[in-house]
């Protein structure tokens, strides 16, 4: 094999710099007194806009977002504290405030994580990404692998869930990532090459994520806010926009903002090596030495199929029905994403490996090794956006916002409406943010006199577009959990995609929306 020119960092890629263990010593530290003096401080602000209730949840907000940007104790705990703090200071009671704990999307993560761990364990995820990496298109070249991966996300995700697609693809991008770092240990004559600091494995976690969830707004389907718009669209102001018509507009838009998004993960997550040289020779002496396929394998992927297959079938049905179809609605109801990824982790303790010792495809002491923490942090993220709804915390500061931009002209309106949901949505889910900005952002526009469709479209594609936080998204949840996405480094690239993304979506929305008719 070829020798490769590897910078000097990445033989360093394993442990953090003297600078910047002194900058997370101070980043924890001083998080750990500022999130409360943040909190005390907002609590203790007269607002007289807000209820009691939705001054002290605004308190406990600041206080987390805080916390989970400094990251002073583990980002599961300071949802947790958030939680425990809504009940001890009266913004809901227990049950209430605790029940997202065990929201359906929670069981979809816990089986996903299930399915992800079993692949691992019998080395499919090994199998797979080899097959993707010795394709010749790809071949030896880091920055193709890149935009191939995210491309694959995004287009799943235009006919299923983001959150499936990256539960999906999640181990395929974990197997890719620790091939290339047995890569690169090769290349350089040493040991092992630490794949969790890899700005490589960083790239790929976040262009599953960001991809994911920037293919989800191609079709209706694609995500919650989608079929939450175009139903608040048909009802409020009497304008059906059918499936097709939706993609006219979206999936043009959806080829811009990839372009983007892989510029974004290309040039701050830049691979530590342009080409892998001998990299193509390599991958086809590991994938013979798999040899044929073995039956954990087999079980693990007949899982993965099945889950697969129950997640893509509502999307056919649409397709094929439409949305509001009987079969699709009931579908819908009986086979949940969340139950679909259950039943795929319950036949991994059914299927043998070994029937007559009794071995089944997973050991429930296997199955445990799921990152349990981004269960607990995505169900307190659930509740404070659940809370930031109900006590009109979000809507007050929708209102605000859009009144201190002054817009008052459809295409200024929809500007607005495209940033608040975005800021809306970095605290709370995108269902819930869809929910509170859309018809905020209609009676709005109809107050100002000015065509609210632009507005309306603009606030439920902003929905989806929440990037900076894991609790942003189950996507960014999913492959924060990998190990590989240090929280400055999702602050950092969110920061960069909800920005420019949002400019993206504005252009874009102001070109294509007159073309197919949804704007005057």
């Amino acid at each position: 094999m070829a020798e490769a020119q590897v910078p000097k960092t990445i033989s360093e890629e394993g442990t953090l710099s003297k600078g910047e263990e002194k900058f997370e010593k101070w980043r924890n530290t001083i998080g750990l007194f500022l999130g409360p003096l943040v909190g005390l401080l907002v609590y203790f602000i007269d607002m007289p806009q807000l209820s009691s209730k939705a001054h002290v949840l605004a308190a406990i907000l600041s206080m987390t977002v805080v916390w989970w940007i400094c990251e002073p104790i583990p980002l599961a705990m300071s949802a947790l504290v958030s939680s425990i703090l809504c009940v001890v200071f009266s913004v809901d009671g227990v049950k209430k405030v605790f029940a997202p704990y065990a929201d359906p999307i929670i069981y979809l993560f816990l089986g996903s994580f299930m399915l992800a761990e079993a692949m691992a364990i019998h080395g499919l995820d090994k199998r797979f990404a080899y097959a993707i990496m010795s394709n010749k298109l790809i071949g030896n070249s880091t920055g193709r692998i890149l935009i191939a991966f995210g491309f694959i996300c995004a287009f799943l995700s235009m006919w299923i869930s983001n959150t499936a697609a990256t539960a999906m693809m999640f181990p395929i991008a974990l197997g890719i990532v620790y091939a290339m770092a047995e890569i690169m240990a090769k290349q350089q004559g040493k040991g092992t090459v630490d794949p969790l600091k890899l700005r490589f494995g960083t790239g790929m976690m976040l262009i599953a994520a960001y991809g994911a969830s920037t293919g989800g707004i191609g079709t209706p389907v694609g995500t919650p806010p989608n079929l939450i718009g175009i139903a608040l669209i048909e009802k409020t102001l009497g304008v059906k926009i059918a499936f097709f018509h939706w993609m006219s507009f979206a999936v043009p838009l959806l080829i811009m903002l990839f372009g983007l998004l892989f510029l974004i993960m290309y040039f701050l997550f830049k691979p530590e090596i342009a080409r892998v040289e001998g990299g193509t020779a390599y991958v086809a002496a590991e994938r013979k030495k798999l040899g044929s396929w073995k039956r954990g394998e087999k079980n693990a992927l007949f899982a993965f199929l099945v889950t697969v297959t129950l997640w893509l079938v509502p999307g056919f049905l649409a397709v094929i029905y439409g949305d509001d179809a009987p079969i699709s609605k009931n579908y819908a109801t009986l086979m949940p994403e969340g139950v679909a990824a259950l039943i795929g982790a319950t036949l991994l303790f059914l299927l043998p490996t070994n029937w007559k010792e009794r071995e089944f495809t997973i050991t429930w002491k296997q199955a445990t090794r799921i990152d349990w923490g981004t269960l607990l942090l995505f169900g307190g993220g659930i509740t404070l956006g659940t809370l930031m709804f109900e006590t009109k915390l979000a809507e007050v500061i929708g209102r605000n916002l859009l009144a201190m931009s002054g817009a008052s002209t459809t295409w200024g309106i929809t500007f607005g409406a495209i940033y608040i949901s975005i800021l809306v949505s970095e605290a709370s889910s995108n269902t819930a943010s869809a929910n509170m900005v859309v018809p905020v952002m209609i009676a709005l526009a109809q107050a100002a006199g000015v065509d609210p469709i632009p507005p309306a479209i603009g606030a439920t594609l902003g929905a989806s577009w929440g990037f900076m936080l894991p609790v942003s998204t189950p996507p960014n949840a999913i492959v924060y959990g990998s190990g590989m996405v240090p929280i400055t480094s999702m602050i950092r690239a969110g920061i960069f995609f909800d920005i420019l993304g949002g400019l993206v979506i504005w252009g874009g929305l102001y070109i294509l929306l007159p073309l197919v008719g949804l704007a005057k």
